[in-house]
């Protein structure tokens, strides 16, 4: 993401005017909760610009994280690569469960419980992404960073656009908005709409007919802008959007071979070293082997009659998955008053949220092609199928609203401060079950309640001791209050009293509650040696909210003894961080260039880590257990650059750099010890974050004078990201990507067309990559043997066509 705008101005005649078009657009931040050049705020800040976002064709949060150097996203875990879960990977704060957020997501500084739900902000101003502890203004989860997006405010005239996109693999979009004024001056309106929808890029070789990758979105969102005094403004804002995915793309790599009944091969071994004894890859992944990607994916009578099954279900069947794939439907809304006391400097501000997120998903966690195979559990009467499978249910829902009040002074003195408080309160269902056992049992498991309330106190304060020197004081004072319940559809038993007391619990009753406190405090020195130079350094304590498993109601005997071994417990601590940060900012050539750089060392104490173990029953058999433990800890340090340069009129650069170092000094992975033989990972790197990432563009523009007002753009960028590792062992990386993206267009009055090509050379560097078991008939190796690996998507052309009114 850029730091400043990119977009040129035709040369005027005289040279003073001449100069200043030279020089590049201000872009103005709120990342202190106040608007600020961002040239002069003194945190590690990307943005980019609504224009931005419309030369360089961002659609998605995986697109932003291309254009960004030091941010990953995950979501490939558990045996799927879909979009029930994006995680943001940012300065290598990998989360290693699917419920671990270290990026809070803000619209308009609101949070929002669904980072996918940012991207369908209708034609944003900006989007702001805060790298390092935000916690003492943006609350918890802003442990690693803050990603917030800024709507734009309705203009004083009617207007609008419209605009459609084709491309190849049925790729297309459109979308449209309107603004403009009610009643002038006082109130006014913006309402946009989007749909987007695309084929995968990668045929299903289980299943011919279709591609894996297939995704729609639709969205839309309003705005409401009320001013009826000069004092009071008033933001009212609505977000409602639906997914609906087919199967993700994502791929198969084995360290061993699976035959299928006749004695084909349909997963080959691709092993090429040994670890503790067991075939594994090594080195660099390799490309997907004939026969991959492919995924049983056919719904036939046996996922229509699974999916049928309404009794203990979280999300109504007609509203869920009715195939394999991801529906996902999110709602999102808040209020934003403030009120600037005439006379005093003091503007009293309240923000008022609600979210309300639920998806479905089903997949077939064994990731090849078991159709030729058969079920060695099937029998006549089951209702299962006679091939194999290991098909999964998913649901979630999630609901949370939040509000904040805050007083905030500046009366252009040497002195600004906020001081406020802020309440949140979550609560989270989640069910997951095989086809297998919904369909043996008549109905889906059920699972616990999660609930989350955060209370908090924040202040920040700052002086201006000479008029180059500042100092900044801010902190956040936390409470976060965990409660955990059974599931409301039946009482539980607990005979085992390892983690719970034992007895009969009532349905939906509390199982248990704990209470997290937290200061989180930053300190700030910035000192501005000219108005085009500023230096800052500081230090900051971020912290993640704690982890739940309610999971541990049901072990007893022997697989509590296990569990409580691993260190898995009802509660979990908060992970904890605390940064350095020194800075640097500024402009040159008369504004025709400017420049941020950050160099930052973190320590990780605590950090959350999932672990599933299986062992060996006293009886016979095999029995498992999963949950979140406080893993270990790891120191970072990194190095993040950014340049803009306009040369002339008709040429602009930019380029941006990461280095990003994860020192790994304790940590605890039980199955990727069971594989690897490796007890103590100190000095290893994090997985699932590229160590070096960069990106550099080069936009050219100017008039066609012969063509009346029309002008035209053409730009190139490239990506970089170094592979990375896919488990803390440090055995097997990906490779590294490079990925170009042009893109050119012509504007003549409202009209503007673009036509442009992602990916221009067809790379196909995995995106994710995460161990997992080779799910095979009869299998008793629970190690891992294989990786899975989420898809690049291919190199797709397009043309867009776009009419302002």
């Amino acid at each position: 993401m850029a730091a400043t705008s990119a977009v040129a101005v035709e040369a005027p005649s005289d040279k003073k005017n001449k100069d200043d078009a030279m020089e590049l657009d201000e872009i103005v931040v709120t990342a202190r909760k106040r608007e600020e050049d961002i040239l002069k705020t003194p945190v590690s800040v990307a943005a980019v610009t609504g224009a931005e976002i419309d030369q360089k064709g961002i659609v998605s949060l995986n697109n932003l994280a291309d254009q960004t150097p030091g941010l990953n996203i995950n979501n490939n875990f558990s045996g799927r690569s879909d979009r029930s879960f994006q995680q943001i990977i940012l300065r290598g704060f990998t989360p290693a469960t699917t419920d671990t957020t270290p990026v809070a997501t803000f619209i308009d500084g609101v949070p929002v419980s669904s980072a996918t739900a940012v991207m369908s902000v209708s034609n944003p101003e900006r989007v702001e992404l805060l790298r390092g502890p935000q916690s003492a203004y943006f609350g918890r989860n802003a442990f690693a960073g803050a990603l917030n997006v800024v709507n734009k405010l309705p203009g004083n005239d009617y207007g609008g656009s419209v605009t459609a996109m084709v491309g190849t693999r049925n790729n297309r979009r459109l979308q449209a908005e309107v603004d403009g004024p009610i009643v002038d001056d006082k109130v006014g309106f913006r309402i946009g709409a989007d749909h987007y929808s695309k084929d995968g890029s990668y045929k299903n070789a289980a299943n011919p007919s279709q591609t894996l990758g297939d995704q729609s979105s639709t969205s839309g969102n309003a705005l409401l802008t009320v001013k009826p005094t000069e004092n009071l403004s008033i933001k009212a804002f609505g977000l409602i959007s639906h997914d609906d995915d087919g199967p993700a793309a994502m791929g198969l790599l084995s360290a061993r071979q699976v035959k299928d009944s006749s004695g084909n091969i349909v997963v080959p071994n691709l092993s090429n070293c040994t670890v503790n004894g067991s075939p594994f890859i090594c080195g660099t992944t390799p490309s997907l082997p004939s026969g991959s990607p492919a995924a049983n994916t056919i719904t036939d009578a046996y996922v229509r009659k699974a999916l049928a099954v309404s009794t203990n279900r979280i999300i109504s069947p007609g509203d869920a998955a009715q195939k394999y794939g991801l529906v996902r439907d999110y709602k999102h809304g808040h209020l934003t008053v403030d009120y600037e006391i005439p006379d005093t400097g003091f503007t009293v501000s309240s923000l008022t949220g609600y979210n309300h997120e639920q998806w479905s998903s089903v997949s077939d966690i064994i990731n090849y092609d078991g159709s030729g195979i058969a079920n060695p559990t099937y029998t006549t009467t089951n209702g299962q199928r006679s091939t194999y499978s290991s098909a999964y249910l998913v649901e979630s829902v999630t609901e949370d609203w939040s509000q904040e009040v805050r007083l905030s002074y500046d009366n252009g003195g040497a002195f600004r401060g906020v001081a406020g408080f802020s309440y949140l309160d979550s609560t989270s269902l989640r069910t997951t079950d095989s086809l297998d056992t919904i369909i043996a049992n008549n109905r889906v498991t059920p699972s616990g309640k999660s609930e989350t309330e955060t209370l908090s106190g924040f202040f920040g304060l700052t002086y201006d001791i000479t008029s180059k020197l500042t100092v900044s004081a801010e902190g956040r004072y936390q409470v976060d209050k965990l409660y955990s319940y059974i599931a409301s559809t039946g009482n539980q038993t607990i005979t085992d009293s390892t983690f719970l007391p034992a007895g009969t619990y009532k349905a939906g009753s509390l199982l248990g509650s704990r209470d997290f406190n937290n200061f989180l405090p930053r300190f700030i020195v910035q000192y501005q040696w000219t108005d085009d130079l500023m230096t800052y350094a500081s230090v900051a304590k971020g912290v993640n909210t704690a982890a739940l498993n309610t999971v541990v109601a049901s072990y007893s005997g022997q697989t509590a003894a296990v569990a409580k071994s691993l260190g898995i417990d009802l509660f979990v601590k908060p992970e904890k961080v605390t940064t350095y940060e020194l800075g640097i900012k500024g402009k040159a050539l008369e504004g025709a260039m400017n420049f941020t750089a950050a160099g930052y060392y973190s320590q990780w104490r605590d950090q959350l880590n999932q672990v599933i173990q299986t062992f060996v029953l006293n009886g016979g058999g095999f029995g498992s257990v999963f949950g979140t433990i406080n893993a270990g800890s790891t120191d970072m340090k990194g190095l993040e650059l950014q340049a803009n340069y306009r040369l002339n009129h008709m040429i602009t650069f930019n380029a941006g750099g990461a280095y990003t170092d994860t020192d790994v000094q304790e940590y605890k992975a039980p199955l990727v010890t069971n594989y690897s033989g490796i007890t103590n990972f100190k000095g290893k790197q994090l997985p699932l974050t590229s160590k070096y990432s960069a990106t550099t563009g080069v936009m050219f523009n100017g008039s066609l004078k012969s063509w009346g007002d029309a002008t035209w753009f053409s730009r190139v960028d490239y990506i970089y990201k170094s592979g990375f590792w896919t488990d803390v062992a440090n055995i097997l990386k990906t490779e590294d990507a490079h990925v170009v993206n042009f893109r050119t267009g012509i504007t003549k009055g409202p009209v503007s067309v673009d036509f442009f090509v992602n990916n221009l050379f067809d790379n196909t560097s995995y995106v994710s990559a995460s161990d997992n078991i080779l799910f095979s008939p009869g299998s008793t190796n629970y190690n891992y043997s294989t990786i899975q690996v989420g898809l690049r998507e291919r190199r797709t052309l397009g043309l867009q066509m776009k009419y302002k009114f």
